[in-house]
């Protein structure tokens, strides 16, 4: 999770490295706010009721972890230009507990949390009046992650700690309803220096066909059918990485039959052929991170959205990796990496035109932006860095 991987590195639970990783500088908290104006951009739709033009400022949703000294009081709220990157703070979304990371409906009304917590949950938040929609329980501890299905009926949640995957629907509101379904990933055995299954992220294949997720603690990438009208998942596929790779997050080539894996404990990535007809995943050779021999825990990758470029956060070596992405997606080739200008980027996030990169820094609590060069995928860092306290997840709308 957060270079612990589980209680395997010391015997460190995942709160007391929480609690390490704690005292980064706070922004001043303020009360839900009006909607900030929301830009239409190249690549997406733009929300229901939306009127900005191209260079208005853009909402950007920040999460943190609520429980730990010097963290957050809710979901972090700011608005970005399109055109700098610039970031100001704009207020809070208070009554959501430890919201590590987000996720946003495919119609862009809704923001989903986690609840990061012994007792996990997920929780909605109407976007248009900052309205906390309701919390509903995940059945599991621990959740870090979240998604919703293309078709935008079902939320999907990885509860870490429990090494489980559950399921919720979603109404013509927005709000959650019940659970419908929760999967434990009871085997294989857990991976070397492991204590039992850690799922660490859950994601829908491009073409919404199948559901995946990703177990650092048992090595595995689970592959699902989702029934569409039940809400239910049914196994079809597990694909094995190397034993103690610690895969921790999956991003698919938007061509649908190659995805891209980091593997947090080995550090490394892995190409993966992808059969999309029967959900298979077919993990390559482990390739580097372009970091060195030292301590790295990579964690998010992402992927352009021509499928040119693809990106890596790495929080040891608080830098991106670079890759070009070659043969219609079957290879990845280390163009470099770049700093940061941050201490420990958890999470990395396009802008919906791609243009602005933003990195999440948990240990020094900030958010980098990088605007992000169309020709050749380089970055370069757009002024200061944010400050957000315990930055663990910036999600620019």
């Amino acid at each position: 999770m957060d270079g612990d991987a589980g209680t395997g590195r010391g015997g460190w639970s995942r709160r007391r490295v929480l609690a390490a990783l704690a005292g980064a500088a706070a922004v001043p908290a303020a009360g839900c706010t009006a909607d900030p104006a929301r830009t239409p951009a190249p690549r997406e739709r733009p929300p229901a009721g939306s009127s900005a033009g191209p260079s208005r400022p853009r909402l950007l949703c920040l999460g943190t972890y609520t429980s730990v000294e010097g963290g957050g009081t809710g979901i972090g709220l700011a608005v970005y230009e399109p055109s700098t990157g610039h970031v100001t703070g704009t207020g809070t979304v208070r009554g959501v507990a430890d919201p590590s990371y987000l996720a946003v409906h495919p119609d862009g009304r809704t923001l989903y949390a986690v609840d990061e917590r012994a007792d996990g949950g997920v929780t909605a938040v109407r976007l248009a009046d900052r309205r906390v929609l309701g919390t509903r329980s995940t059945g599991g501890a621990g959740p870090c992650h979240l998604s919703v299905h293309p078709g935008g009926r079902w939320l999907f949640s990885a509860n870490y700690t429990s090494g489980s995957v559950a399921v919720h629907p979603i109404d013509a509101s927005g709000a959650l309803g019940e659970r419908s379904d929760l999967l434990t990933h009871s085997s294989p055995a857990p991976g070397p220096g492991q204590s039992g299954p850690h799922a660490h992220q859950v994601v829908t294949s491009p073409d919404g066909g199948h559901v995946f997720a990703v177990d650092l603690g048992t090595d595995t990438v689970y592959s699902y059918r989702l029934d569409p009208a039940r809400g239910t998942l049914t196994e079809v596929a597990r694909s094995r990485t190397r034993p103690g790779a610690g895969p921790r997050h999956l991003t698919f080539h938007p061509g649908g039959r190659y995805a891209y894996l980091a593997n947090e404990v080995d550090n490394t990535v892995a190409v993966c052929a992808h059969d999309p007809s029967t959900g298979r995943l077919r993990i390559g050779e482990a390739q580097s991170t372009g970091t060195g021999a030292g301590t790295n825990y990579p964690a998010q990758l992402l992927v352009d959205a021509d499928g040119s470029y693809a990106y890596l956060a790495n929080r040891g070596h608080n830098s991106i990796t670079r890759y070009a992405v070659e043969a219609d997606g079957a290879r990845l080739r280390l163009l470099g990496t770049v700093p940061v200008a941050g201490d420990f980027p958890r999470q990395i996030a396009f802008s919906p035109a791609g243009r602005l990169l933003f990195a999440a820094n948990q240990r020094s609590g900030s958010v980098s932006v990088f605007h992000v060069d169309p020709a050749d995928g380089g970055l370069r860092l757009a002024g200061e860095p944010f400050p957000s306290p315990v930055a663990v997840c910036a999600l620019p709308l």
